[in-house]
């Protein structure tokens, strides 16, 4: 696949030009968004990325479309997963509702900003050392694991991480609007917004661990990899607001997602079986009867496994509707982060 710097270049500048048009037109005034409005986006973002996804297909042939559809669709599910993790930490921060938009927005540009630093760091790896397969598979089987069976049930926003920030930093218990820093008795403070962008950072950056390899294991393309990636954030406030409790009902999206690692991991040791350069396996010759998973397999595995985590998760959970509400919702005036509920229920 053939990508000029100038497509680079136009590729990143309009992402940036979505980003900052986001924030001033749907961000920089605090309020909660309604259904309709988050409805209507995640609709575009979600239409305007199957579009990309056609174009690259006719432009560049459809094994690159296909590369990019699973690449999506795998990134779109890993990043519906982070919304778990962003639910626990606004509400372990107490977050207020119509400030939960701007904290969002923030953490997805952290996060496209980290994804695009490991997304370089990979393709060096790749283009330079083909044992990195190696690692890269055995990093998704240990993930795959830990994402079965590990859980969400930490608070972020207690954790170690946290802890030391708080030490360092000298923190308002109370919201001051959504402002980051306040002035107090001629003291400067940081204030629990600051706070909760910090956390929801370094959750974007573990979160980044997972993402990176498990794309590099469906393409080697890193132009595919970033608008994979792009298109997978890009709405992703709007669905925070539009799914609503719906995300305490997918029960077994963790499960699905374990099934998906634990897939590209093994596809990833194939592949680097089949490219083989270590002396200590084979002699250092190519294993070429190990299989390559076609990419249109991988498509269609990875689609079917989400299908079935998320039907399976509303069968079991559509009886017990109608308890509690949202549990990211914050209260509408200025709360203090004394009074949270750091254990905020989860999806496991």
């Amino acid at each position: 696949m053939q990508v000029t710097p100038l497509v680079w270049i136009i590729t990143i500048a309009v992402t940036i030009l979505f980003f900052v048009y986001e924030f001033f037109a749907h961000v920089r005034k605090p309020h909660e968004p309604s259904i309709g409005e988050s409805a209507r986006w995640s609709a575009f973002y979600i239409g305007l990325a199957l579009l990309f996804g056609v174009g690259i297909g006719v432009v560049s042939g459809w094994t690159f479309g296909g590369e990019y559809f699973a690449g999506y669709l795998t990134e779109k599910a890993l990043s519906v997963d982070n919304l778990f993790v962003f639910l626990i930490v606004m509400t372990g921060f107490a977050v207020p509702r119509k400030y939960q938009q701007k904290v969002l927005m923030v953490g997805i540009i952290i996060a496209l900003i980290l994804r695009g630093g490991f997304i370089a760091i990979g393709a060096t790896l790749i283009a330079n050392f083909s044992w990195v397969f190696y690692i890269f598979g055995a990093l998704l089987l240990f993930l795959a694991y830990r994402q079965a069976f590990g859980g969400h049930d930490a608070n972020p926003a207690d954790g170690r991480f946290m802890k030391l920030v708080h030490r360092v930093l000298p923190v308002t218990p109370d919201y001051h609007r959504d402002r980051l820093t306040v002035k107090l008795d001629g003291k400067r403070f940081v204030t629990p917004m600051l706070l909760t962008i910090i956390a929801i950072g370094f959750v974007d950056l573990i979160f980044a661990v997972d993402s990176i390899p498990a794309i590099y294991g469906l393409t080697s393309e890193a132009y595919i990899v970033f608008t994979a990636n792009a298109f997978a954030l890009m709405g992703l406030r709007q669905l925070f607001f539009l799914i609503g409790g719906l995300l305490e009902r997918l029960v077994y999206l963790a499960q699905g997602l374990a099934v998906i690692l634990a897939f590209i991991g093994v596809k990833l040791v194939f592949h680097a079986l089949h490219v083989n350069e270590l002396s200590f396996i084979n002699g250092g010759q190519p294993l070429l009867w190990v299989p390559q998973v076609p990419i249109w397999f991988s498509l269609l595995f990875i689609g079917a496994t989400i299908l079935v985590a998320t039907v399976a998760s509303l069968v079991k959970t559509r009886r017990g509707i109608g308890g509690g509400g949202h549990a990211a919702q914050g209260d509408a005036d200025t709360p203090s982060v004394e009074g949270a509920d750091s254990a905020a229920g989860t999806h496991r």
